[in-house]
């Protein structure tokens, strides 16, 4: 995470005297700009991760079920994942959108974790590379020959061209609720309010550092009044349980592709709630898959249907605001998709990924050799101009071997491998081993198999054994976007997603 001190942004709130909340807030500092909507592309895992560091409250925010699968993750036994880089890739999952987030002055996203290179000894012939230590190569070696990356700044390029997302100069009025509009849109929105007598509010000038950003991110996942909760110091109201979580007439996406899976569901018959469910390692690879989903893409998939009402946060406003934003604020219409529709990291996809989202574009990564006997000089990463590779003055190192993202940077006698590519950490199977069975929880709580933990869950919501009716259920695309919605929203996931009451005493399930 960025140093605090050197990224501190200024700007004007106004606030209602009476009740003491921000109205909105007004900057043309771009930098909190980007910030702000390059939450949409930080990976779950990653927001459940900061979150546990966040000085929003003394105990960790609950979002919905996903908290429950990040620790399911971290404190299931290493041997039951397809590799050691699987289990790390969920905890700490890479942003599909890195490329460019790593140019925000305010990022929260990363949490201070430098991107590592991982090659196996044989990278001249295999053509592979990991961010993940000791992940097996495709020639059974293990990939931990660790390599700095070479390469030129590019931080000039971004500064040229503005902000991250955004034009210079962008004036945004960004609403309590999340809302970005343009300050035309200003006396709409105190007519909305019942703002009519300009004496009850006034301004005052506010500072934000990356602290707050990342208090903003988590506040806008529970809340309505984010802006007030950071910037005010008002801390949220307790969490209260929604009445109704499931997401009806959600629209499917044509792309979504994968087969179906069967899950055994225990249900109890006179609560009509499932209290556990067995299922092989398909559908926990399909859960354990939320932590590397990008959180616009979980909003994009409720704002298809009507999920957006059961949500307590806000958050989904800063996903309507992208749509609703002139072109002449945003750098391009690439940037609007990536924040529209994010995608995963390279690599972080696998073959049967029912929710169908798409990979980003991979950086060209090359791995050159020296001739044995010989040496070269490599300048030191981050201390090369943007200008020429041959610069002087420059700190040098000693190395026989180096990997880099600019090919003429490579000295010509090198031996060099052509374009190197991702490792599959899952081989493209998948997160944990095969032929693998799971016990899960209603909230997502996930350990293997286990009849003592099956039987103690029915002890603690009191359901007797004789009330127990089995059922097993295929999981397709809709399920998989209905489960997603209901691990986002909810702590009951697995009735919110299968069970539907139905006009008669007994009850019906949601069918593939």
């Amino acid at each position: 995470m960025a140093d605090e001190s050197e990224n501190r942004v200024r700007f004007q709130a106004l606030v209602d005297k009476e009740s003491n909340k921000v109205i909105f807030i007004e900057t043309d500092n771009v930098d909190f700009i980007d910030a702000l909507f390059s939450f949409l592309t930080i990976p779950m895992g990653t927001i459940i991760k900061l979150g546990r560091n966040s000085s929003h409250s003394s105990t960790p925010v609950k979002i919905g079920c996903m908290n429950n699968l990040y620790s399911s993750v971290e404190t299931m036994d290493g041997h039951y994942f397809r590799g050691e880089g699987c289990k790390a890739m969920l905890l700490c999952p890479r942003n599909g959108s890195e490329s460019l987030c790593k140019h925000l002055k305010l990022s929260i996203d990363g949490n201070g974790e430098p991107k590592r290179y991982f090659l196996c000894p044989s990278c001249i012939s295999c053509k592979l590379l990991s961010h993940y230590k000791d992940v097996l190569c495709s020639c059974g070696l293990s990939m931990n020959h660790e390599k700095e990356l070479i390469a030129l700044r590019e931080s000039k390029k971004i500064q040229d061209g503005g902000g991250v997302f955004f034009k210079v100069p962008t004036r945004l009025i960004i609403s309590e609720g999340l809302r970005v509009m343009r300050p035309l849109e200003s006396f709409s929105l105190f007519m909305k309010l019942g703002l009519s007598d300009v004496n009850a509010a006034e301004v005052v000038t506010c500072s934000l550092g990356i602290a707050e950003v990342l208090n903003l991110l988590i506040c806008s996942l529970v809340s309505k009044t984010p802006l007030t909760e950071t910037l005010l110091k008002h801390k949220p109201a307790p969490k209260s349980k929604n009445e109704n979580r499931n997401c009806r007439q959600t629209s499917i996406d044509t792309n979504v592709v994968g087969d179906a899976m069967k899950v055994k569901l225990l249900i109890s018959k006179s609560k009509k709630m499932v209290c556990y469910a067995e299922a092989g390692e398909d559908f926990v690879d399909l859960l354990f898959s939320f932590m590397t989903l990008p959180l616009g893409y979980i909003l994009k998939q409720m704002s298809t249907g009507d999920c957006s009402n059961n949500f307590k946060g806000c958050i989904d406003q800063l996903f309507k605001s992208v749509h609703d934003l002139n072109e002449q604020y945003l750098k391009s219409n690439y940037q609007k998709d990536i924040l529209l529709s994010p995608r995963l990291y390279p690599g972080f996809c696998y073959k049967n990924h029912l929710l169908g989202i798409k990979e980003g574009p991979e950086a060209s990564y090359y791995y050159a050799k020296c001739p044995e006997g010989l040496l070269y000089y490599a300048k030191i990463r981050d201390n090369l101009s943007s200008d020429s590779p041959n610069c002087s003055n420059r700190p040098v190192k000693e190395s026989t071997d180096m990997l880099t993202t600019d090919k003429y940077l490579i000295p010509v006698h090198f031996e060099r491998t052509g374009h190197l590519r991702f490792k599959d950490e899952k081989s493209a199977q998948g997160f944990v081993k095969r032929q693998t069975m799971f016990t899960i929880s209603d909230s997502l709580i996930i350990r293997p198999i286990s009849p003592i933990y099956g039987f103690s869950i029915l002890n603690e919501l009191n359901v007797p054994l004789s009330d127990i009716k089995e059922e097993v259920v295929q999981v397709g695309k809709e399920e998989a976007l209905r489960l997603l919605m209901a691990s986002f929203l909810g702590d009951t996931a697995l009735t919110d997603t299968f069970m539907m009451h139905s006009t008669s005493s007994d009850f019906s399930f949601a069918q593939a």
